[in-house]
């Protein structure tokens, strides 16, 4: 990417949406393309053998990012698709219970109600506290009668997380299985699927500085054994004839037709880079830019931020509003006048909004490569903005 534009700096501060890319993700990218552009898995020549390889090496390296073993790594397009692939395996049925959040991004709704006028099952939403945290209290009441519990660990719309070790031993002494949508998680913080006992877990690549049309849904081995695959076709299956198939086990069987393997292989890449980085050092230098946006925007009370006012329990985001306000406006202006780049509108999360009447936010979305220089551009520009209101 280009550091400046119009001869002014670029301050890229949507991370939240797509996190931008190293170059090393991007050349190994191109050297698939340009030295081994072949299948894996299927041909037998020096070039698929080379890929093969490769996929291999990248279903281990992200089955260690999680702590996972590798054939309990479904790689998927993004996180929207492993969770409609759980969604549409798990068979659940009529009168079944899914417990979700009321910060669900539409990926983690809409198959849930989709569900409730295909197969008649049930969906209860945990409201959340007034301050944006987990009602674990009201949580514990609902999940007696779950099937499935399916949550966002990190929301996009606050930053917030929430006690997923503690859902999850909740949920299992209820009898309910437990999916995560790290989409916001994987890309801020450790995650260890074993110590969490998780039963699924889905994220993508592009929110990690991998590339885009990447992702992963993990499950114990034993559960995806019993999901029934969703899309069939070429490498799911073992042998077919006229009137039979065998299909493969998992992972292989979730996996149909030719992969993205030059994705996978960056996907792979970008999490070398973020381990060299290190998820402490991510989240000091995360946390303290936070800190400083919110102290600079709480000058102003007129201006709301959604989630906890405390940073820290708000990851790499501040979303905020001014009631009356288009925040759109906002966002078109910051970056007119100064190429900031942030993201306005209701961020997938249509549902939070439409219950509060609130008609959308900004959102200020930050990653290890922001800088502290460039937070005082954006605040800058934005107290040029409030000038106006």
């Amino acid at each position: 990417m280009s550091n400046k534009m119009n001869g002014k700096p670029v301050v890229y501060f949507d991370s939240a949406c797509m996190s931008l890319k190293p170059r090393q993700v991007v050349e190994v990218m191109e050297k698939y393309y340009y030295e081994y552009p072949a299948c894996a898995g299927r041909s037998s020549h020096k070039l698929g053998e080379i890929v093969t390889k490769k996929i291999k090496d990248a279903r281990k390296t992200v089955a260690n990012f999680i702590n996972a073993n590798e054939q309990e790594i479904v790689f998927t397009r993004n996180t929207t698709e492993g969770i409609n692939l759980l969604a549409n395996s798990l068979g659940l049925k009529d009168g079944d219970l899914v417990l979700t959040t009321d910060k669900e991004h539409n990926s983690n709704l809409i198959p849930w109600q989709r569900l409730v006028e295909k197969k008649n099952i049930r969906h209860k939403v945990v409201r959340s506290n007034d301050d944006g945290t987990f009602n674990l209290e009201k949580y514990q009441e609902l999940v007696k009668s779950a099937k499935l519990v399916s949550m966002v660990y990190t929301s996009n719309l606050d930053g917030t997380t929430i006690p997923a070790k503690e859902i999850i031993k909740i949920a299992h002494e209820n009898g309910a299985l437990v999916l995560l949508d790290a989409a916001q998680s994987t890309s801020h913080m450790k995650i260890d699927v074993k110590s969490l006992d998780v039963d699924f877990l889905a994220f993508s690549g592009h929110k990690m500085m991998g590339p885009t049309g990447t992702g992963v849904l993990y499950g114990k081995y034993e559960l995806l054994e019993k999901l029934e695959p969703f899309l069939v076709g070429g490498n799911t299956v073992e042998y077919s004839t006229y009137d039979d198939h065998e299909m493969l086990k998992s992972p292989e069987k979730f996996e149909a037709g030719l992969q993205d393997y030059a994705g996978i292989i960056g996907l792979a890449e970008a999490i070398k880079y973020l381990q060299e980085i290190g998820f402490e050092n991510i989240k000091k230098h995360e946390h303290s830019l936070n800190k400083y946006i919110t102290e600079e925007i709480k000058k102003h009370p007129k201006i709301k931020i959604i989630g906890p006012e405390d940073p820290a329990l708000r990851s790499s985001i501040i979303s905020f509003y001014i009631e009356g306000v288009d925040m759109h406006q906002i966002a078109l202006m910051l970056d007119d006048m100064s190429n900031v780049m942030i993201r306005t509108g209701q961020h997938c999360v249509h549902s939070w909004f439409n219950e509060r009447g609130i008609k959308n936010s900004a959102r200020v979305s930050i990653y290890c490569y922001n800088t502290i220089e460039e937070a005082g551009i954006f605040i800058k520009n934005l107290e040029l903005l409030m000038g106006l209101f």
